[in-house]
């Protein structure tokens, strides 16, 4: 089954916590501190798969999770870092945020991959806190939690040529015609349900791919029949061929046709729809008379577009065609088709001493990743571990904060999931 889009829950490994211990050795009475730091937690990367082109895999298993840092340990031995996961994913797969809608990673380009998510700092031992007035710090610090984030995965098709047009237009037969795929084909709407893929390869050696996009309708930019699904598979390709069935056995207008589709291009992307398009007018074997050709005729020379006359069926005008094609991907660049206005990289909280201080009547709230990193290496039952609390107090400016929100003594002081009593 093809798949070509995902939502999944991802998260880096968290940090191991630092090691609170003591060296206890024979003959040493009294030992220094020699806990080791905590592992890094594992990244979190997304890679290419060559051997992959859909992302079905994504349906069964949603949610991953990388390894997490092991904690220290004493004789200063550091804790393992967290094994990293790997992500693999299709080619011209794109990592969105899932609340932003903002793109992560493009993975466009073979062999691609793109670290998507840090994980978590180790914490560092009590080795680290040790100075010339505090000698047995009986604390240290807990690891870094990693980032949790959940992310859309969309399969935009790598192909330079894209098939547009209406449903039974004839795209499918074209596509079998030119290259090897093999395409359901029948006398029906919406026979292709899925985007197909064709490696054509002309005389001359060259070779290029072709996108046989299902049938694009009136709204398929805001979600109609699947459209915006439909019309992302178009936004990679440098070369667009409009069909039009020019036989009248429908009683379809081509020139409504024309600017239906042209205009859900342009609702869907501005720069998509002045990509460069040629109109094949199809099915011309079955012409019923020539009037729907010579409105085509016009709408081609009024936009200043190439027009072709084929019959997938007969093929009757593909080589013309083909040719055609071939030349001008020549001399189409291979720029970056895919918009990003902003992208997204995900971050560690920087270790700034950052705070916020709230009032509720009587009780001060203190939150911010200044107090979070202070409480993970607080033992509250240890005197020494509490002095060191105060003293971090008053060199992050906290104290002064309270005093200037006006603290009395008998206040609360709320931090994370602790309290305590204000005393001058």
């Amino acid at each position: 089954m093809f798949t070509d889009y995902a939502k999944i829950t991802v998260k880096s490994g968290d940090g191991g916590n630092g090691a609170m211990t003591f060296r206890r050795e024979k003959y040493v009475a009294a030992g220094g501190p020699d806990g080791g730091d905590g592992g890094r937690g594992g990244n979190v990367y997304f890679t290419v798969d060559p051997d992959s082109n859909t992302l079905i895999d994504f349906r069964f298993k949603k949610n991953f999770k990388a390894q997490n840092g092991q904690n220290g340990s004493g004789n200063n031995c550091y804790g393992k870092s967290g094994e990293d996961l790997y992500i693999k994913v299709p080619l011209g797969t794109v990592v969105k945020d899932a609340e932003t809608g903002k793109v992560v990673a493009d993975l466009s380009n073979q062999g691609q991959t793109e670290l998507i998510l840090p994980g978590g700092r180790g914490g560092k031992g009590n080795t680290h806190f040790a100075t010339s007035t505090r000698q047995a710090p009986r604390f240290a610090q807990d690891g870094e939690k990693g980032i949790e984030k959940e992310l859309i995965l969309e399969l935009k098709l790598l192909a330079d040529v894209g098939l547009l047009g209406y449903p039974n237009v004839g795209k499918s037969t074209f596509l079998s015609r030119v290259t090897s795929a093999k395409p359901k084909i029948a006398d029906y709407h919406f026979t292709t349900l899925v985007p197909n893929l064709g490696v054509v390869k002309t005389e001359y050696g060259d070779s290029f791919v072709i996108a046989d996009i299902p049938g694009i309708i009136e709204g398929a930019s805001e979600g109609v029949g699947l459209g915006i699904q439909f019309l992302r598979h178009v936004e990679r390709t440098r070369l667009l061929l409009h069909f039009i069935d020019v036989s009248g056995i429908e009683g379809r207008s081509p020139k409504e046709d024309f600017y239906k589709i042209n205009e859900e291009l342009r609702k869907y992307s501005e720069k998509l729809s002045k990509r460069k398009q040629i109109i094949v007018a199809n099915k011309i074997d079955s012409m019923q008379n020539e009037e729907r050709l010579k409105e085509l005729e016009e709408i081609a020379k009024k936009e200043k577009l190439e027009l072709f006359k084929i019959s997938a069926a007969t093929g009757e005008g593909i080589n013309e065609l083909m040719s055609y094609i071939s030349k001008t991907l020549k001399q189409l660049p291979k720029e970056e088709l895919i918009e990003i206005d902003e992208k997204v990289v995900y971050t560690l909280k920087e270790t700034k001493n950052e705070f916020e201080i709230k009032r509720d009547n009587d009780e001060y709230i203190i939150s911010g990743p200044a107090v979070e990193r202070l409480m993970g290496r607080i033992n509250i039952g240890d005197n020494e571990s509490m002095h060191y609390f105060q003293k971090s107090l008053r060199e992050l400016g906290i104290e002064e904060e309270l005093k200037k929100k006006g603290i009395k003594e008998g206040d609360t002081v709320k931090i994370l999931e602790w309290e305590f009593e204000w005393y001058d």
